[in-house]
C-alpha cells in the first residue's frame, strides 16, 4: 500500500464515539430510528450515527442531543454512534427505554 494513500486517509480522519442509547428519551430514540432528528442521522437496527460536524452546524431542538452535543464539541468528536450495546458515559443522564422528554 502506498503510504501516500494511508497518510492521506488519516488527514481525513474525523472522531467518532460510541455511546448507549439509553442516554436518548423514548422520545428521541423513536425519533432517531425514525429518521426524524432535527439533526443528520443516519439509523440502523441498533441505534445510529449521528452528524455533529466540526464545528458543530446546528443544535439539535431534542434536549437530550443538545447535551450530548455539547459534551461532543468540547471533547472535538465529530461523529455519535448510538448503540445499544456501547458504553454508558459517566455523568450523561441516561433515560429508560419508556421515559418521556
Amino acid at each position: 500500500m502506498d503510504k501516500l494513500i494511508v497518510t492521506r486517509l488519516l488527514e481525513l480522519v474525523e472522531p467518532l464515539v460510541a455511546l448507549s442509547i439509553s442516554h436518548l428519551t423514548a422520545t428521541t430514540r423513536q425519533k432517531l430510528a425514525n429518521d426524524d432528528l432535527s439533526v443528520n442521522v443516519y439509523p440502523n437496527d441498533y441505534g445510529g450515527f449521528v452528524y455533529v460536524g466540526d464545528p458543530p452546524y446546528t443544535v439539535p431542538a431534542e434536549s437530550d442531543m443538545a447535551t450530548i452535543f455539547e459534551a461532543a464539541r468540547l471533547a472535538g468528536i465529530v461523529w455519535l454512534k448510538f448503540d445499544s450495546d456501547a458504553a454508558i458515559v459517566d455523568g450523561l443522564p441516561i433515560f429508560e427505554e419508556t421515559d418521556p422528554l
